[in-house]
């Protein structure tokens, strides 16, 4: 296994998944987690310590390499933002592997975004080479207004300059997605699972929450004064959201 991860704690497996970050984004929660939980956080290929790809990333089955080396025949899988997309599609295309899903403001393959959005991500693009003003323009928008303002802003500059450094060193890959897309299998999703998302998160996450809230039996939780970076500014409430449901 090539993959960088961590194992903290005791217990049923919870395995930690993130996209464009790395295992720093589980700072707050994990710790707490470890407590009642054997936790796994893991490096995504091309993020963190993990190494660059060499070809197109499959990340669904990476996830199952993982769990295959840790001979870990079941887990409660917990994504946050891109790692909920991966989370889902691996709940849906490997279902007798997860027992929860929790989904943190999570992406959803196939899912519409908004010309608004377009227009930001091409924007933040085109000011590379130039990272600082990357995450200048990242920051800016709305959906981090509560982390921004937070103790934990340095933490997030510092964990997407990391980031966007390695995406610098990723040859021309692609990340490799199952089909069909997991917005049209929703209603196949059998893993209990609940979302949680911030209420200060930007229009287009809060719609994916609303489209699981129509096409799955997801149950919804909604976090006052939370962003998009909810495991940042409320680990807290997360750990008792979290280990409330996976103890029902």
């Amino acid at each position: 296994m090539d993959l960088y991860y961590e194992v903290n704690g005791n217990g049923h497996p919870v395995v930690l998944l993130t996209g464009g970050a790395d295992v720093r984004n589980w700072t707050f929660v994990a710790s707490l987690l470890a407590k009642d939980y054997k936790v796994v956080a893991f490096d995504g290929r091309g993020t963190g310590k993990s190494p660059s790809p060499l070809e197109d990333v499959n990340q669904v089955e990476d996830l199952l390499s993982l769990l295959d080396h840790l001979e870990i025949n079941q887990a409660t899988l917990i994504g946050h933002s891109m790692g909920g997309q991966i989370a889902t599609e691996f709940a849906l295309n490997y279902p007798e592997r997860v027992s929860k899903l929790v989904l943190l403001a999570p992406g959803l393959s196939g899912f519409s975004y908004s010309k608004e959005f377009e227009e930001r991500m091409k924007t933040i693009h085109g000011a590379a080479p130039d990272i600082d003003k990357m995450i200048e323009l990242l920051l800016s928008d709305p959906s981090y207004r509560v982390v921004t303002m937070s103790p934990h802003r340095d933490l997030m500059v510092q964990m997407l300059r990391h980031h966007m450094n390695r995406m610098f060193e990723w040859p021309a890959v692609k990340l490799i997605w199952p089909q069909p897309s997991a917005i049209e299998r929703l209603g196949e999703l059998t893993a209990k699972t609940l979302l949680i998302i911030g209420k200060e998160d930007s229009p287009d996450n809060l719609r994916v929450a609303n489209y699981f809230r129509k096409h799955s039996d997801a149950r919804i939780i909604e976090i006052p004064g939370a962003d998009h970076m909810v495991n940042f500014t409320h680990p807290e409430k997360l750990y008792r959201q979290i280990t409330g449901f996976m103890k029902e």
